[in-house]
């Protein structure tokens, strides 16, 4: 299976190029950017209306904080499992034998973001994937593999979750996807790293201060 993954498209989904041969698109959260709900709305629909319509037979769609108009309005879920997208929310689908568990909660940070949720507790979600997950989808990185950001001191910090890469290693699943770090002018995070057991993918597609020229086109995994 081929899957395209990609992440932190931030309204700007109509400037990726749809790979050839490609049997799944996974998006691992925050389609849209602004933080009220009007503006969220627009941006989020325009990015369904897109995601929807690509000629790829399997879809995935995982929230991100950005994405707040999928926490403040829930009814929209069911419809965009009505258009033939997995939605994922703390919970798993199986295609081609394959199960795929997707979460949009990410470590607090800021302000009237969705889905988050306090570092403390935030482990009890990650216990919640099934031991035999082959895809583990997040919106967030876990602690030390391509979350690296520069503090408010201009230090490198790792700012992923600590819980969520404990769980990763107990289960050991073929992928971990996720995105929410994205590159800096100094950091790249999106891209592949590979472990014994365990492909990680970050397919954020934008720069912090640079959204709108993409500095990738996602991921590509062949499972």
């Amino acid at each position: 299976m081929n899957i395209w993954h990609i992440g932190d498209t931030h309204t700007y989904h109509g400037l990726l190029t749809i790979p050839d041969g490609i049997d799944m698109i996974i998006h691992s959260g925050d389609a849209a950017t602004a933080r009220d709900s009007i503006p969220n709305t627009a941006e989020f629909l325009s990015f369904i209306d897109w995601f929807k319509n690509l000629p790829v037979k399997h879809k995935i769609f995982v929230a991100g904080n950005h994405d707040v108009v999928t926490q403040r309005l829930r009814y929209w879920t069911k419809d965009i499992k009505d258009m033939g997208i997995h939605y994922l929310e703390n919970d798993e689908v199986t295609i081609d034998g394959i199960k795929f568990w997707g979460s949009p909660y990410t470590p607090t940070f800021g302000r009237d973001w969705a889905w988050q949720m306090n570092r403390n507790k935030i482990g009890r979600v990650w216990d919640m994937i099934p031991d035999d997950t082959g895809v583990v989808i997040t919106h967030g990185p876990p602690k030390g593999i391509l979350d690296y950001t520069l503090d408010r001191h201009n230090k490198l910090e790792s700012v992923g979750d600590s819980s969520l890469a404990k769980r990763i290693d107990e289960i050991k699943p073929a992928a971990h996807l996720f995105g929410h770090v994205h590159n800096t002018k100094w950091i790249r995070n999106s891209g592949m790293f590979v472990r014994p057991m365990t492909i990680y993918s970050n397919a954020s597609v934008v720069e912090d201060g640079k959204f709108g020229k993409l500095i990738s086109n996602g991921n590509i995994l062949t499972l």
